[in-house]
């Protein structure tokens, strides 16, 4: 372990990340809200932490390792969260402990959405863009670390494309070649941005939530700048301008890349991947738009259409933008809905979850199971499309559904241990653990009345399921340390 590599990666990263208060200042300047202050104390307090780090180490010249990878990875997320929550903490328009900070920052870089804010459409626009801001970095470093960091596990998921797909995904080391896929896809990310903000803002919003929710939207994050989220705007056109975008940046990057290069959509109708999702969500909003009519939940199709659509491509991409109330909803379509959430988006988007790819495997071996016990001698192949996958792989996504349903318990019994009830525990870890949002119960709308506690469970929860499980868990083994 390279600690002062780690160190000196860690104060550059402070230093730069320092920077992200300018926008804030600068929307707070231009609407005259009056909330400066907390990011030029941010700014000054975040790049002087980052300068007393890096100066010591300045000169320290080493290629970063694999265990330095993880390490500057992990402390990628965690410290830009809570350097994220100074400018939150120190904000005396929103009242809140260091805590409450923290779990509202972490849920932006995490692009979770999930808030402890009530009131939002009375904030200052500079509070407001920062939140925003916070889920657009979010998914940029999403981007990145889809790319160049997680294949090295090999559990990240753009490993499975090396097979079969050609282009920037044959290779899945960190070489200057991965440097320019992650370049590329960058490209795509802001380019999807500006088509998205340009959209809403032709669809009818003005230009600061047209931007604001772009970054939320591609991000798949889910904040808003309203506490009604979409639904403040009642407009079908705009509701579908976000399921558009949503679908998109639910979908592997690296299909946007090798689209871009062929100038086809051919790259989305022969992944099997891609066919899945759309599947999943087609059959999800189907299900749900029928029920929705049958229960008379609104008083006519139309409405229960763009509805039952909306919230099933919101909370199948683990978005979180949310048009009604759907924890109200009536029958199964609250927990079906949720339980889509596990499955998310691609694997290379900026959705979370466990990844389509990872269910399209897991429910592959299931049927290979059942049918080993009718054929125990026959050498059954698992195929995603014509490539059969390495068992390794499988067994990892097979390690990777067993360690994510033992951190879900350990953390659900956690937090009816502090007085929660199942529901609203059970849905809380589940919405930021797949980087949801809302969930059900007491926190159906907002995580405000939720203990101190719970929210430091449930902000680990976010860096979890961001950082795939083992990114973080590998850390606490005591094998990762050893020389």
């Amino acid at each position: 372990m390279q600690l002062l590599v780690v160190q000196r990666i860690l104060g550059l990263l402070l230093m730069i990340f320092s920077f992200s208060m300018a926008p804030p200042i600068l929307v707070g300047w231009l609407y005259g809200d009056g909330a400066i202050s907390p990011f030029m104390q941010g700014f000054l307090l975040i790049f002087v932490a980052g300068l007393l780090f890096w100066l010591p180490v300045r000169h320290i010249d080493e290629d970063m390792r694999l265990r330095d990878g993880f390490v500057v990875v992990v402390l990628f997320w965690t410290v830009l969260g809570l350097s994220g929550a100074v400018p939150l903490a120190l904000a005396e328009e929103l009242n809140l402990n260091f805590a409450g900070a923290v779990f509202e920052s972490l849920s932006g870089l995490t692009t979770t959405g999930a808030t402890v804010l009530v009131g939002i459409d009375d904030l200052p626009h500079s509070l407001l863009f920062y939140r925003q801001q916070l889920q657009w970095l979010g998914g940029m470093g999403i981007i990145v670390l889809a790319v160049a960091v997680l294949p090295m596990l090999g559990v990240g998921g753009m490993q499975l494309y090396r097979a079969e797909t050609p282009g920037p995904m044959k290779d899945n080391k960190l070489t200057p070649r991965i440097t320019e896929t992650a370049k590329a896809l960058w490209y795509i990310y802001l380019g999807l941005t500006i088509a998205c903000a340009v959209a809403y803002f032709a669809a009818g919003m003005d230009p600061f939530d047209a931007i604001a929710h772009s970054f939320s939207t591609v991000a798949i994050g889910g904040f808003s700048t309203h506490d009604m989220s979409m639904g403040f705007f009642n407009s079908a056109l705009i509701e579908s301008v976000a399921v558009v975008f949503m679908l998109l940046s639910g979908i592997n990057f690296a299909l946007h890349y090798l689209a871009w290069r062929r100038l086809s959509a051919a790259p989305y109708s022969e992944d099997p991947e891609s066919r899945t999702y759309f599947v999943v969500l087609l059959v999800t909003a189907a299900i749900t738009t029928i029920y929705l009519v049958l229960t008379q939940t609104f008083g006519d199709f139309g409405s229960a259409l763009h509805h039952g659509i909306f919230q099933a491509v919101s909370i199948g991409t683990t978005t979180g933008f949310t048009t009604a109330d759907y924890a109200s909803w009536p029958g199964f379509l609250p927990v079906m809905l949720l339980f889509v959430s596990f499955i998310g988006g691609c694997a290379g988007s900026t959705g979370g979850g466990m990844k389509v790819m990872r269910f399209l495997l897991l429910f592959k071996q299931g049927v290979r199971e059942i049918k080993r016990l009718v054929h125990p001698n026959a050498v059954l192949l698992i195929k995603v499309g014509n490539t059969p996958m390495p068992e390794k792989v499988v067994d990892a996504v097979w390690g990777f559904f067993a360690i994510y349903v033992a951190s879900f318990t350990v953390m659900m019994l956690t937090l009816m241990a502090t007085g929660l009830d199942q529901v609203t525990a059970f849905s809380a870890v589940a919405a930021c653990m797949n980087n949801l949002g809302p969930g059900l119960g007491d926190v159906g709308s907002n995580y405000a009345d939720i203990s101190d506690l719970a929210k430091w469970v449930l902000s680990f929860a976010m860096l979890l399921g961001r950082l795939e499980i083992f990114t973080l868990l590998v850390l606490l083994t005591p094998t990762f340390w050893r020389k």
